[in-house]
């Protein structure tokens, strides 16, 4: 795999040595991808480093009404698919795609502006892929998506290497996600030049109860379901999210429910109520090869009570930098009791928590 790895970042810079630009390799078909490299600095742990990231390809189709596209991804210690489908466009208003594709729920593309998302990410309910059918309607003043997953996108509740953060298969919660139903409609307008973009998501999702050879807790076949209402105003250099959620996984006897992505499961409130608040200002600069500014705070807190539960906080301050073919982020991130910031998991306590932060530094050569 290590050589695997270093094969194609070497192919990667014959590529960019040619072109800067996404190939085109006929008038339908493009070629693409990144490579990105990261620091870390925490005030929790004594690991600061600068290390390999990401490498990616992406493929891209469009011909008359026929599209598809693919991605896939290596990170350091694991190699997934990111989203793969194909659809149709039965006119500029509708379109259908039928793979892996984007879980339309809550603000989209992202709820954040950061590289580190918001909490609703680690929660499996922003920027994830599944496997199934997506219908789509935008006349550009109403959007209406409706979709069912059959699956998460690799139909294996056991298999922790993945992108998208899914219910996961572990002895203490052995749970696979078997069918998905998604709802969203969202209406833009526009008000004394500002932009408004108000939306609603729907999600009922049924869970398969496997337990493994080592499970000790009894359980059976359950469900789920998510509600939100998301608001994104943007005016002038200036943007703004809201998003309330609220998800609620029926789990017997048991107030968590076990995820996983990048290799690790973890445990999360069954239920909770989830708020994020952000605000971004672009700005654009002539500082050399330096174009544009995008800085941020992305702002959310899931709020679970119960036995063994409390809220997490997650406040991510940064910019994004634009320079030609480069994209960057300089990430703060603070939080509280959170995944991926010295948490046990999301909305679960598991003793005394304090509040971390770490530095994010992340370049990326996007192509």
């Amino acid at each position: 795999m290590v050589v695997f790895k270093r094969l194609a970042i070497g192919c990667l810079c014959l590529w960019v040595s040619f072109s800067a630009n996404a190939v085109q390799v006929t008038d339908e078909l493009d070629l693409g991808g990144a490579v990105r490299v990261n620091y870390g600095w925490k005030d929790y742990a004594n690991d600061s480093k600068l290390e390999f990231e990401l490498f990616r390809v992406d493929v891209n189709y469009q011909d008359d009404g026929l599209f598809a596209s693919t991605q896939y991804r290596w990170y350091e210690d694991m190699d997934v698919i990111h989203h793969a489908y194909a659809g149709y466009r039965f006119n500029e208003e509708q379109s259908i795609q039928l793979g892996v594709t984007q879980v339309p729920f809550g603000l989209l593309p992202y709820g954040a502006h950061s590289f580190w998302f918001s909490a609703n990410y680690y929660l499996g309910f922003e920027d994830d892929y599944d496997a199934g059918i997506h219908w789509k309607y935008d006349d550009k003043t109403w959007r209406v998506d409706l979709a069912y997953f059959f699956n998460d996108e690799y139909a294996d509740g056991a298999r922790y290497d993945r992108y998208s953060f899914d219910v996961a298969i572990t002895d203490e919660s052995p749970y696979e996600e078997s069918g998905q139903l998604n709802a969203r409609v969202e209406r833009n307008l526009t008000i004394e030049n500002t932009q408004h973009k108000l939306g609603a998501s729907l999600q009922y999702s049924q869970l398969d109860y496997l337990p493994t050879t080592d499970t000790q807790v009894a359980g059976e076949d359950t469900d789920g379901y998510a509600a939100s209402f998301h608001w994104q105003v943007d005016w002038a250099k200036w943007q703004g999210q809201f998003q309330y959620m609220y998800y609620e996984y029926d789990m017997p006897d048991s107030n968590r429910i076990a995820l996983s992505a990048f290799a690790y499961p973890f445990e999360i409130a069954s239920s909770a109520d989830v708020l994020t608040l952000n605000v971004s200002r672009s700005i654009d600069v002539d500082w050399g090869p330096i174009t544009n500014l995008n800085c941020y705070n992305d702002f959310s807190q899931v709020f679970a009570s119960g036995e063994g539960l409390e809220d997490s906080i997650q406040n991510v301050t940064g910019c994004a930098i634009t320079a030609g073919k480069f994209y960057s982020y300089i990430d703060w991130i603070a939080g509280n009791n959170m995944w991926f910031i010295n948490g046990p998991g999301v909305g679960v306590s598991n003793g005394p928590t304090e509040w971390s932060s770490r530095l994010n530094i992340n370049v990326g050569l996007y192509f």
